[in-house]
């Protein structure tokens, strides 16, 4: 399934998707995500591929979120909810993969990247990886109640909060002893360690890894509440004067200047 931004890629039980926009740190337009759904479709219709690896081209990035210029034209309430509907249909699709799904992070995986990364069900590391939300220092935007569940689930309230108020970077340690990354190793050994990860969880009983990861998946989402209970505050954020005129900062290369309107 090759397209300009993603190769999808197979060898015997394991399926790899890869990023392929380093210009870009692999920011993820609208066709991208299709693309991840796409892969996730054929994993789960092949009885004989049994892992889903997601990675980057590079080492430079993950992910580094969504593109941002396509939140140019987004103005009302009704634009904004389209959008994270949007991308919650995507990472509900990834979540529910019923094969196990790896993130291969080396780089940053932040916004859109970091929620990529926690809708998998492990992330292994090199040393250089970095997740994050930047939002409030970048954007003034905010995450959808699902996504904000999901890394709620992973890393609990007082890091969520840390993490979503500063607008700062985990880096690969900070994020092993928050439970973001599963594994952090050696660059060298990344690729290796992915591999033999992937072979080992391949090699054992589908049934007893289907059901155990869908058990896991019901329980989180039976937790989390309704997906509108956020409706009101993502388009507060979504159709401020701040965020209008961050998204045209940003794209200039320049810092926002936060108003609260």
């Amino acid at each position: 399934m090759p397209t300009s931004h993603t190769t999808f890629t197979t060898d015997g039980p394991l399926a790899v998707l890869t990023f392929t926009r380093p210009e870009a740190r692999n920011a993820m337009t609208w066709a991208m995500y299709d693309e991840l759904v796409d892969a996730c479709e054929t994993v789960d219709n092949e009885p004989d591929l049994r892992v889903l690896v997601l990675r980057g081209s590079d080492d430079s990035a993950f992910v580094a979120g969504t593109d941002i210029s396509q939140f140019r034209d987004l103005r009302t309430p009704e634009d904004a909810l389209a959008y994270e509907a949007r991308l919650d249909q995507v990472i509900t699709r990834l979540e529910r993969v019923s094969k196990p799904t790896i993130a291969r992070v080396q780089g940053v995986a932040v916004g859109g990247g970091c929620i990529i990364a926690m809708a998998c069900d492990l992330r292994i590391c090199g040393p250089g990886a970095r997740f994050g939300v930047p939002v409030a220092r970048t954007l003034g935007n905010c995450l959808s109640a699902a996504n904000c569940g999901r890394l709620l689930d992973l890393i609990g309230p007082a890091r969520l909060k840390d993490l979503l108020f500063t607008g700062r970077l985990l880096d690969a340690q900070e994020a092993l002893a928050a439970g973001l990354a599963t594994c952090v190793v050696e660059a060298e050994k990344l690729d290796r360690v992915l591999t033999d990860t992937a072979e080992k969880i391949a090699a054992n009983a589908p049934l007893t890894i289907t059901a155990t990861k869908e058990l896991v998946r019901r329980l989180q989402v039976h937790r989390r509440g309704t997906p509108e209970m956020g409706d009101d505050l993502v388009t507060a954020c979504y159709t401020s004067d701040d965020f209008r005129a961050a998204v045209d900062a940003f794209i200039a290369k320049r810092p926002p200047h936060w108003t609260g309107q």
